[in-house]
């Protein structure tokens, strides 16, 4: 906890420097295949530093983060049983166990599995590695991906430029939780729509 603490300390202090559009768009990149601390600690400091730029912030965070999970295709698609015991035992939250659940799920639910962890708390990482594993079909996974992360930074930097810097606690304590919420309820009406379709 004390690595995470000083990673995240790291992170935010990229929002003081000339380079922070730079790193963000690093962090993100890295976030969607082996890096723990999330893009949206370092785009939320951004957005309320240069609240006019936070669309562009987004912007670069979205690129960035589906670049990095693309990355993370080629990773399982290409060295993945080179690089597994890295992963298992180096990245949090990647853990066989979740691998393997993932792995099955994708044979049901690719495009939606995706898309669920490119805008929910999901480690999305784990999600990008074990679609290259499965070679879910990779137009399907760009889009997806494109999808979810985009609207889950837009999001974070539509909040900002609006509220500002109050709505800063509020993303910290409850944004997971309202993205997960805004999740259920959009599948649970493509579930209610499917089924009186039929």
């Amino acid at each position: 906890m004390k690595l995470l603490r000083k990673l995240y300390d790291w992170v935010l202090s990229w929002a003081e420097s000339p380079y922070g559009a730079l790193a963000l768009f690093l962090l993100a990149f890295a976030e969607s295949s082996f890096f723990p601390i999330p893009p949206d600690v370092l785009l939320i400091a951004l957005c309320i530093g240069n609240r006019l730029k936070s669309f562009w912030f987004a912007t670069l965070c979205a690129i960035g983060s589906v670049v990095g999970g693309s990355f993370g295709y080629l990773i399982g698609y290409s060295v993945w049983m080179i690089v597994q015991d890295f992963f298992f035992k180096f990245v949090p939250g990647f853990t066989p166990e979740a691998f393997e659940h993932v792995k099955n799920l994708y044979e049901t639910y690719n495009f939606w599995i995706v898309f669920i962890a490119a805008f929910t708390p999901i480690p999305y990482k784990v999600i990008t590695i074990a679609a290259g594993v499965c070679t879910i079909n990779f137009p399907m996974f760009l889009i997806a991906s494109t999808v979810g992360r985009s609207a889950r930074f837009f999001l974070v930097s539509t909040l900002i430029f609006i509220f500002g810097e109050k709505i800063r606690n509020f993303i910290d304590r409850w944004f997971d939780w309202c993205v997960v919420a805004f999740t259920v309820l959009l599948i649970g009406g493509f579930i209610v729509i499917k089924w009186w379709a039929s």
